[in-house]
């Protein structure tokens, strides 16, 4: 079988931000792709035929989820959501089998469209403060804050849309654009670091927003004000977490492994071939399963906490 290597890539060009792509690379095969060999195309002609008729499908699929989203709290992120958002833009009700995920595909284009509204806020809020810019603690603090009132129409069914990523065929997906958001979040906040630290910042947001975003949908509180009191000790908590890593040696490299161990997803959505990250995790003991990818932050202090780094001693 062959071996997929789970890559992150960083670029960012100075006109855009930067996206975190997975990259499945095949090492130590011979053999070909399922399927057989394929030949490229030389005729550009069809090339460019299938690039458009691939566009045109595209604003189908998000022309449909796009008016599929206003019936999620009463339907949930389901096919019949799609169904029902399919008939309003004029097509047949039985075109929901273009989303082979189904409601997957609903709550997957709800996060990438809110990812994108981030960016726009996060770019206005870089450009008011310009002249005098948040502290990187604030900023992460409004953003996060920006980003999960956008579930807020949808809470009363976000427990199931969290229930729905967690599957195995969507599980990537999730990842992919979790980490995007927390990028985008870090990058306009000024982070412009290029060792440890890079990862451990991102990592630590990540931890932050999912713990905010599952304290949110059982939240009761009045325009959910205790919520946004619990991601202020969250950030606090992150920041101190990251002075004590970044000062003690022998902790970062425990942190480097758990951090590393985080990118780790048990299924390619298209080839269904196991993806593990390429470094070794035995030691953390962390149960591969799908349904169980830790909370990044939690990962770091149980393991931490566990007694395998000596640095803190009786510091937890």
């Amino acid at each position: 079988m062959s071996l997929i290597a789970f890559f992150i890539s960083r670029t960012r060009p100075k006109s855009s931000y930067t996206l975190w792509t997975t990259v499945a690379c095949r090492l130590s095969s011979t053999e070909p792709p399922s399927g057989g060999p394929t030949l490229k195309d030389e005729n550009p002609q069809h090339e460019d035929k299938r690039s458009t008729q691939g566009n045109y499908e595209e604003d189908i699929r998000n022309k449909i989820l796009s008016a599929s989203l206003p019936y999620v709290p009463q339907l949930g992120w389901s096919k019949d959501a799609i169904t029902k958002g399919a008939e309003d833009v004029g097509y047949p009700g039985v075109v929901h089998g273009m989303f082979s995920r189904g409601g997957g595909d609903l709550v997957h284009y709800f996060q990438t469209s809110s990812n994108s509204q981030l960016v726009e806020i996060l770019k206005e809020l870089q450009n008011k403060h310009k002249d005098n810019p948040l502290p990187p603690g604030d900023f992460a603090e409004k953003a996060i804050q920006a980003r999960l009132k956008m579930m807020i129409p949808y809470i009363g069914k976000w427990p199931q849309a969290i229930a729905i990523m967690s599957l195995p065929p969507n599980v990537p997906n999730a990842l992919a654009t979790l980490l995007t958001m927390v990028d985008d979040i870090c990058y306009y906040a000024g982070d412009r670091s290029v060792d440890f630290n890079w990862y451990l910042r991102r990592i630590g947001i990540a931890g932050v927003y999912k713990a905010s975003e599952l304290y949110m949908i059982q939240d009761k509180s009045n325009e959910f004000k205790d919520t946004w009191s619990f991601l202020n000790r969250r950030l606090v908590e992150a920041v101190q977490l990251h002075d004590i890593i970044s000062k003690s040696e022998g902790t970062s490299q425990a942190a480097k492994d758990t951090i590393q161990s985080v990118f780790i997803t048990v299924k390619d959505p298209d080839s269904g071939q196991e993806i593990r990250n390429p470094v070794e995790i035995q030691e953390l003991s962390i149960d591969s399963d799908v349904n169980e990818v830790p909370v990044p932050t939690e990962v770091i202090l149980n393991h931490l906490k566990s007694g395998r780094s000596s640095v803190f001693g009786a510091s937890f």
